[in-house]
């Protein structure tokens, strides 16, 4: 909350005339007393308690509004003396168009920017024969002090930067404020800064400069709207994801440049219309609950996805096998629409089941190769436990047709809704990463009723389910435990062993390689070398290991 501080002389010697004239100097409108619209450093200027009286002796003839190229305003008044201009902005841009700046103001503005203060520069001069005023009309001014403004960081502020860098986020100052204020703040922030750039710097850099800087520069200061924008298109093209986060005017549009435009509910109307997300309170602790909530969220979509496809992909090979022997469906339709149910069923209480620590601690990203390895990996490992199915019902129990299609409804719900245990997790089920208990009793208690179905007489007689021997439910429970371990292992070499080189890959670059050796072969005159199995490093000819 920006708090006014102290009207001082160019000496900073304290001055009401000073805080007069800035009041004067304003475009906040007045609503019953209370400011509004104008830059925040007015409004807290109006709010003052002790600010000297509204100056009701002066008239406003004209105004050269702000603008963030000249870095300052200016009003043409009617006072008891005459008219004159006033002109208020920042202290390097309104020094620049006074004369005769004494050394006392240097300093003094040198040392309240190391306070980390804000300042705002005054200036005036005699204007008798202007009717309007506009950019030309700022200059030879005589400067008549400084208004100072202090904008102390939340005490909670520093605990929710620390953890945003917990999470893998780094924090960029991007402000129109003064170098070293932004630097006091990061000090006071325990913010580390790598660098700093300026609005100048920026101008001088290109695009492809500026994409590089940003990886070794904490602070951009004194930006222009425009160069904000510029700045989160750069970091966006070295392939960074940005959110940004600003409440005024002068940030819309960077918050609709990046890829995710923060604001908060006490903002501007513009800040509020480019944002993606308003926040009801000004608090950091609340985005970086948010990213934790975005990332559970996607790592247990990502659990439902992994087990779903790699499930189905097994069941539907093993469908398809077992049809090209038997003389009759394997499953019923109503048989695999009440599997898929119950299936289903047991996998809506995955959005409440835990994460693991380091799934948290960095951003995912979707990647339908993964995806994709995942499936035809352990796909298979389920169609083999299906296929040990098929040979116990038909050559220990020689099973018909409604025997075989029951044990494998109750083998195929059993393995499918329980491998989510193990899928679930990179690290060691139940021993070193726990499901939710919703989870845990959602999914017992569905593998329990398929288990218990074809055994209930009016179900089993509609769904076509005979109660198989007791002795196929130890079976059933081998089975599972087996199934379990097994996918445990493949898991830990899936996760463990380099990644497999995709076959049109291999392909591609075996002939990109004797493309490549043809050219050469014709160019030199000498005959292609044989190609390789291998290369020296032990790559396999992948596009990827060539590049």
């Amino acid at each position: 909350r920006i708090t006014f501080r102290a009207a001082v002389d160019p000496a900073g010697t304290p001055s009401p005339d000073v805080a007069t004239l800035g009041l004067a100097c304003t475009d906040v409108v007045l609503e019953a007393g209370v400011p509004t619209g104008g830059s925040p450093l007015d409004r807290a200027l109006w709010l003052a308690p002790d600010r000297p009286p509204e100056p009701t002796a002066w008239r406003t003839i004209d105004e050269a509004a702000f603008d963030h190229d000249r870095r300052m305003m200016s009003v043409l008044l009617e006072g008891p003396d005459g008219r004159r201009i006033v002109t208020k902005g920042a202290p390097e841009s309104v020094l620049a168009a006074c004369t005769d700046v004494p050394e006392a103001a240097h300093r003094f503005v040198d040392g309240a920017f190391d306070e980390g203060s804000r300042v705002v520069a005054v200036a005036t001069r005699p204007a008798p024969d202007l009717e309007r005023i506009d950019a030309g009309d700022e200059h030879d001014l005589v400067l008549a002090g400084f208004l100072t403004f202090v904008d102390p960081p939340k005490t909670d502020a520093a605990a929710s930067l620390a953890r945003l860098a917990d999470l893998g986020i780094a924090v960029r100052i991007v402000t129109g404020d003064n170098e070293r204020v932004a630097r006091k703040v990061c000090a006071e922030l325990g913010v580390p800064v790598a660098g700093s750039l300026t609005g100048a710097d920026l101008e001088r850099l290109s695009d492809e400069e500026l994409t590089a800087a940003i990886e070794r520069t904490t602070i951009f200061a004194r930006v222009t709207p425009e160069q904000k924008s510029r700045v989160i298109k750069a970091a966006r093209a070295g392939g960074v994801d940005v959110g940004f986060m600003g409440d005024g005017v002068n940030d819309a549009v960077a918050l609709h440049d990046a890829d995710v435009g923060i604001s908060v509910d006490q903002a501007t109307d513009v800040a509020k219309d480019a944002a993606d997300i308003l926040l009801l309170e000004k608090d950091l602790g609340i985005l970086a609950d948010g990213v934790v909530e975005g990332r559970r969220v996607f790592a247990n979509t990502i659990k439902y996805i992994l087990m779903a496809t790699s499930s189905n992909f097994g069941n539907m090979f093993s469908a398809a096998a077992a049809s090209a022997f038997l003389s009759f469906l394997p499953m019923l339709p109503s048989q695999i629409l009440l599997n898929n149910l119950l299936y289903d069923t047991s996998q809506t209480t995955i959005p409440t089941d835990r994460v693991d620590a380091e799934q948290l601690r960095r951003p995912a990203h979707w990647d339908t190769r993964f995806i994709r390895r995942f499936m035809t990996f352990f796909g298979p490992i389920s169609s083999l436990f299906d296929f040990a199915t098929f040979a116990v019902m038909l050559g220990i129990f020689h099973a018909g047709e409604s025997l075989f299609q029951t044990g494998w409804f109750m083998e195929s719900l059993a393995t499918q809704t329980l491998v989510i245990f193990v899928i679930r997790t990179r690290r060691v089920p139940f021993f070193r990463s726990r499901p939710s208990r919703a989870q845990l009793a959602m999914t017992f208690a569905c593998a329990g009723a398929g288990i218990a179905i074809p055994y209930v007489p009016p179900i089993a007689r509609v769904m076509g389910f005979t109660p198989p021997p007791a002795s196929f439910l130890a079976i059933v429970v081998v089975f599972v435990v087996l199934y379990l371990t097994l996918t445990e292992t493949g898991k830990w070499l899936f996760f463990r062993r380099p990644r497999p080189t995709p076959p049109v890959e291999r392909v591609a670059a075996r002939i990109h390689r004797r493309r490549i050796q043809r050219i050469a072969s014709r160019w030199s005159g000498r005959p292609p070398l044989p190609a390789p199995a291998q290369f020296a490093d032990g790559s396999n000819g992948s596009v990827r290991s060539i590049a």
